[in-house]
Parts: structure tokens; C-alpha cells; sequence
């Protein structure tokens, strides 16, 4: 019994724990950045309003091998973590996204167009602006 009683009060505090790292990382989360490497020009990307399309759940768009890698210095170009160009298959349409510019499927477009009529840009020119330097 006693054994049992310090299982789940392990399971417990593991729990807890998991949970307190989760929101520490959430916290740390950047807000509005650049985003660059286009030739068309960069990209303004609001990161706490896609954080919450995603519902949270940020391996929907970085990365699961290296998650912590996205909250640990800011990122303002693809290079600032890619050294070599990505290959296929891309795990996500999110992912395909930000490395296939050529993409005919699974990019930003496809995202906004699924939000629904005027509540996120449809056009490339629309986000992609030489000023955002």
C-alpha cells in the first residue's frame, strides 16, 4: 500500500512538473518578429496569434527534434539554426511552408484561406514587404 501511495505521488510531481516547465517555456516565447529570407522581403509574424491557432502546441510548427531551440535566441532568418537546405519528406504542411518557397501546397496561404474570409492575409504582398527588415 505505502508503495502504491509513493508511485502516484511520484506520478504526481512529475505531472507538476511537466507542467511548470511547459509554461515556463510558453513564457518565454517571443512576440511580433521579422522573418527573413525572401527575396520578396520579409514577413511581420504575429507569434502569439498563430501560437494560439496552433492551440499551444508549439511542434506544430518548430521542430520536435530541437523545441527547445525555438525559445532560446531569437530567430530572425531560416540560417540562424539551418545549415544545409531541408529535404523531404517535411513532417508538417506548416514546416513544408517555411522551407519549400516553391511549395504549391502547404503553405501560409492554405493556413489563412482555412481561417476564414478577412481574418488572415491571402495575398503573398500582403505579409511579404521590403520594409520588414
Amino acid at each position: 500500500m505505502k508503495r502504491l501511495v509513493v508511485v502516484i505521488g511520484l506520478a504526481i510531481a512529475v505531472a507538476f512538473g511537466a507542467s511548470l516547465a511547459l509554461q515556463a517555456q510558453a513564457e518565454k516565447a517571443p512576440g511580433t518578429v521579422i522573418l527573413k529570407g525572401s527575396p520578396m522581403g520579409g514577413v511581420k509574424f504575429d507569434h502569439p496569434k498563430h501560437v494560439k491557432a496552433a492551440a499551444n502546441k508549439c511542434e506544430t510548427c518548430h521542430h520536435p527534434s530541437k523545441p527547445e531551440k525555438a525559445n532560446t535566441a531569437p530567430h530572425q532568418a531560416c540560417t540562424d539554426c539551418h545549415t544545409k537546405a531541408a529535404t523531404a519528406p517535411m513532417k508538417t504542411k506548416t514546416q513544408l511552408a517555411f522551407h519549400d518557397a516553391m511549395a504549391k501546397k502547404g503553405t501560409c496561404i492554405d493556413c489563412h484561406a482555412k481561417a476564414g474570409a478577412g481574418k488572415a492575409p491571402l495575398k503573398c504582398n500582403e505579409c511579404h514587404k521590403k520594409e520588414n527588415v
